[in-house]
């Protein structure tokens, strides 16, 4: 078997591509699956994409992706045996490139997505793409695929809806054995509280502030946002790491306690918990809004906490802050979820049940 993967972004750089599709390929290198990557962007364009400003750049970076994928299609597609397309095959206008697929080149697709990229969302750098973003798009690729791996079951009930192919849970994974295969020595020393995240998902750390101001009114603790993006945020004791993918784990393992604000709506329903499964992963207990996923990674009172007010979540930091116990426990049981259920190892099967 050989699969052309159609991706949106440079190779190592956005989360969702890297740990949805980039960190699987050693599934299918173990299987003798061949593929090849053809990525929609390049770092110049990545680069451009996602600050304000330079749209001469942001015009022709685009334009080079058009062409890029138009010559893959016509000139390259057809000797690949499945199309596998992660989120969209082209960011603007219609799914034409999707639609020549599987009505001209009749190759199977499978379809892959981790947010409820149906519902218009775009970050406040690109708004005045709004209008061409054609996010009813995603329906029409859903029912032309022959399978869609989506990252939970909200998704996934979006998916059925649209399409008459397998459909399956996918949920967002990681390398529990050579890559997040640390775990965190919590001690009595200052405690880390930290957030990890992109410039799209720094909004929701405004809902946290007042309850930060209010806790270090009491406790002497950090702050710590591994970022792209410095969100400045008026706190004390407050750290800015950018991300960085060579320091990712050593990084992380400077929190103590991961947090995941978020804000109870419909596109907050469609989040995978990415921020959680890492936290977890290396042992790092976790306290989030119970939206969405995250009732089902956080099991409450086991491996973190689940918020539904600013009382709660100030007892609830303040409590794993105090009990340097508490913390390893919790990071224990944490570490045991993720191997169990959201680590590359025990979804390979998954994975590979999209390819068959």
């Amino acid at each position: 078997m050989k699969v052309l993967f159609l991706l949106p972004y440079p190779l190592g750089r956005a989360p969702s591509q890297r740990f949805r599709v980039e960190k699987l390929l050693q599934i299918l290198d173990a299987e003798d699956i061949k593929y090849d990557l053809k990525p929609f962007m390049d770092e110049k364009v990545w680069n451009a994409m996602y600050h304000r400003g330079a749209p001469l750049k942001k015009i022709a970076g685009v334009l080079k992706g058009y062409l890029s994928r138009l010559y893959t299609l016509l000139f390259e597609a057809r000797h690949y045996d499945k199309i596998f397309i992660h989120r969209e095959a082209a960011p603007l206008g219609p799914p034409v490139f999707e639609w020549y697929i599987a009505k001209i080149l009749k190759k199977p697709i499978i379809y892959d997505f981790d947010d409820a990229i149906w519902m218009p969302n775009v970050s406040d750098q690109n708004r005045t793409i709004m209008f061409i973003k054609a996010f009813w798009k995603v329906a029409f690729i859903c029912k032309w695929a022959n399978s869609i791996s989506a990252g939970n079951k909200y998704l996934v009930k979006y998916a059925e809806s649209k399409s008459a192919g397998k459909v399956i849970v996918m949920p967002t994974v990681v390398d529990t054995i050579l890559q997040y295969n640390s775990i965190k020595k919590h001690s009595t020393d200052k405690v880390v509280i930290g957030w990890t995240g992109s410039h799209s998902t720094l909004k929701y750390l405004e809902s946290i502030v007042p309850v930060l101001q209010k806790l270090q009114q009491e406790i002497d603790f950090v702050f710590l946002v591994i970022a792209d993006e410095n969100p400045e945020l008026p706190l004390n004791n407050m750290e800015f790491i950018p991300w960085n993918a060579a320091t990712e784990i050593s990084d992380l393992l400077r929190i103590d306690i991961g947090i995941m604000p978020l804000v109870t709506d419909l596109w907050s329903e469609g989040k995978c918990g990415f921020k959680l499964i890492q936290y977890l992963s290396l042992g790092i207990p976790a306290i989030a809004d119970p939206v969405g996923v995250n009732k089902e990674i956080i099991e409450n009172g086991t491996n973190g906490y689940l918020c539904n007010t600013p009382d709660e979540w100030f007892y609830c930091l303040k409590k794993l802050i105090n009990d340097t116990d508490l913390r390893m426990q919790f990071g224990q049981n944490g570490r045991e979820k993720i191997v169990n259920s959201y680590s590359i190892l025990s979804n390979t099967n998954n994975f590979l049940s999209l390819f068959k």
